[in-house]
C-alpha cells in the first residue's frame, strides 16, 4: 500500500437502496473511520467549514483523539458539507483507488439521507428544493414575487427569517416571465453559416436556474453558439435534482435522472450532444447520476453526451476555431472557477474560454465562493458561507478586474454580495456574469 495516491480519483456507486446504507451503527463505525483518518492527515483544512469543525472537536476533547468525541457531537461537521467535491477531487490522498478508500462527500450524503430516511427534515430546505414547483410559481407571479424577496423589502424578509429562516441579507435569485425556454422558441437566432464550425446541432439542457431564474445566461448561450454556427434546440424536462442531492433525498434525485435521460435519449442517439448551462447541472448529469442509477442505460448515454457550456464553446475554438469578431472586454475579467466546474475533471474551460477574448486580462480564482445551494440562505449557515468566501472575495476585490465571472451563477451572485462590504460603490467590478454572457458581449450580441 502507498502512503498517498497520485493516482486518479474513481468514485464507487452509491448503493443507496440497500438496507445497510441507511444503517446508524454502521455510518457511525464508517464516519468514525474516516474521520480518524482524515485527523491524522488534515490536508483539507482550509478547503470548507467542516474540517475545521471536525479537527476544533478533536483538538478540543478530553484526549484529543477521536476516541474521546461523542459521536452526537458530528452534527455540526455533516451540516457544513456543501458537496462541492473538492477534498475528493483536489486534495485527498486516500480516495480509490487507495486502499483506505474514502469519498468524504459521498459519506456525508450517506448520513445526511440516513438522517432524512429516519424522519430528521428541514421544512424549509425541502420546500425551497422544489425548483420547477417554485419556478413556474414565481414566474407566473414575477412581479409580486421579486418585490417580496427583494432584500430592501425589509419587514417581508425579516418575517420570512424568523418563520422560515432565510436569512434576511440574503440576496435572492428573481424570477422571470416568460421563461427563457418561452423565450427560446419565441425568438430564435439566426445561425451563422460563414462560421467555421457551421453545421453543429446541440440540445441546450436550460436548468432550473436558467430557465426561471436567469434567462439571461441561455440567450448569451444561444446568441454566441448561433454566431459559432451551431444550430440548437431548447430543451427542459425538469430539474437535475441537485438540491434534492443537498437534502439526501437520493429517490428523488434518482426518479428526475430516469425522467430527464429517458426523455433525452432519442436526442442523443440521433447524435446530438446535450449542453447544460450550469456547472452544477452538468455534474449531476455526467457524475453523480451514473452513480445512484449505473445500471440505467439512459443515464449512462446521457452522461456521455453531456457538455457544459464552456466545454462545449471551447472544443469549438480547438477543433473549428471560434467565429470572428471578438472585441477586448476593457478592465479584464476576474474568472471564478466554481467548484461544481472544477469537479467536472474537464479543465479550467472557463478560464480558457475568457482568453479567447482578444487584449483582455484574465485572472482566475481557483477558491470556493461559500455558497453551497441553501447553505448559504439559511440563517443559520448564511454567517459562515460568507466566512468561507471571504478569501476568494478579497482576492477578486485585490484584482481590481472589471468584470467578475463564475460558472456558477449562484456563488457569483454569493461574491458579488459579499465583495459589496469590501469595495465603494464607484469601484464594484461588474456582474455577476457567466462566462458565455462575456462572450457574447464581447460579440457584441
Amino acid at each position: 500500500m502507498k502512503e498517498g495516491s497520485l493516482d486518479a480519483p474513481t468514485r464507487h456507486p452509491l448503493n443507496w437502496r440497500d438496507p445497510d446504507f441507511y444503517d446508524p451503527e454502521k455510518i457511525e463505525a464508517e464516519l468514525h473511520r474516516v474521520f480518524d483518518i482524515c485527523h491524522g492527515c488534515r490536508r483539507c483544512f482550509n478547503l470548507c467549514d467542516s474540517f475545521p469543525r471536525l479537527f476544533d472537536l478533536i483538538d478540543e476533547s478530553e484526549t484529543g483523539e477521536l476516541d474521546s468525541v461523542d459521536s452526537k457531537d458530528f452534527a455540526p461537521v455533516l451540516e457544513a458539507c456543501t458537496f462541492c467535491d473538492m477534498c475528493f477531487m483536489t486534495k485527498c490522498p486516500y480516495v480509490p483507488p487507495h486502499e483506505f478508500d474514502l469519498d468524504f462527500p459521498h459519506l456525508m450524503l450517506r448520513a445526511k439521507a440516513a438522517d432524512r430516511r429516519h424522519g430528521h427534515k428541514n421544512f424549509t430546505q425541502e420546500q425551497l428544493a422544489l425548483m420547477d414547483r417554485n419556478g413556474k410559481l414565481g414566474s407566473v407571479f414575477a412581479p409580486v414575487a421579486n418585490w417580496a424577496t427583494d432584500r430592501g423589502n425589509k419587514p417581508i424578509r425579516k418575517a420570512l427569517e424568523k418563520t422560515l429562516h432565510i436569512d434576511a441579507e440574503v440576496d435572492l435569485p428573481k424570477f422571470h416571465r416568460p421563461d427563457f425556454t418561452a423565450r427560446a422558441q419565441a425568438q430564435p437566432p439566426q445561425v451563422n453559416a460563414q462560421a467555421p464550425a457551421f453545421g453543429r446541432k446541440a440540445v441546450i439542457y436550460s436548468t432550473c436556474f436558467v430557465n426561471y431564474n436567469n434567462p439571461g445566461i441561455g440567450e448569451a448561450a444561444l446568441k454566441v453558439l448561433a454566431m459559432n454556427g451551431v444550430e440548437t434546440e431548447v430543451d427542459y424536462p425538469a430539474c437535475c435534482g441537485m438540491p434534492q442531492l443537498e437534502q439526501g433525498n437520493l429517490e428523488k434525485v434518482a426518479a428526475q435522472a430516469e425522467k430527464v435521460a429517458a426523455h433525452f435519449r432519442p436526442k442523443v442517439d440521433a447524435g446530438l450532444p446535450v449542453i447544460a448551462l450550469t456547472a452544477s447541472c452538468a455534474l449531476m448529469l455526467k457524475f453523480e447520476w451514473p452513480l445512484i442509477l449505473p445500471e440505467n442505460e439512459d443515464v449512462q448515454a446521457l452522461s456521455a453526451a453531456t457538455k457544459d457550456i464552456d466545454e462545449y464553446l471551447v472544443d469549438i475554438a480547438k477543433t473549428e476555431g471560434l467565429a470572428p469578431g471578438l472585441k477586448p472586454l476593457d478592465g479584464g475579467i476576474a474568472v471564478h472557477l466554481a467548484c461544481h466546474a472544477r469537479a467536472q475533471n474537464m479543465g479550467p474551460k472557463a478560464a480558457d474560454l475568457m482568453k479567447y477574448i482578444p487584449d483582455t486580462q484574465v485572472d482566475v480564482v481557483e477558491r470556493c465562493a461559500g455558497h453551497g445551494g441553501t447553505f448559504g440562505v439559511m440563517k443559520e449557515t448564511h454567517e459562515v458561507a460568507m466566512k468561507v468566501g471571504k478569501t476568494t472575495m478579497r482576492t477578486i476585490v485585490r484584482k481590481g478586474s472589471a468584470h467578475v465571472a463564475s460558472e456558477c451563477p449562484l456563488a457569483a451572485k454569493h461574491l458579488m454580495q459579499g465583495m459589496e462590504e469590501m469595495t465603494e460603490e464607484g469601484a464594484r467590478p461588474a456582474g455577476p456574469f457567466h462566462p458565455v454572457e462575456l462572450l457574447a458581449k464581447s460579440y457584441g450580441l
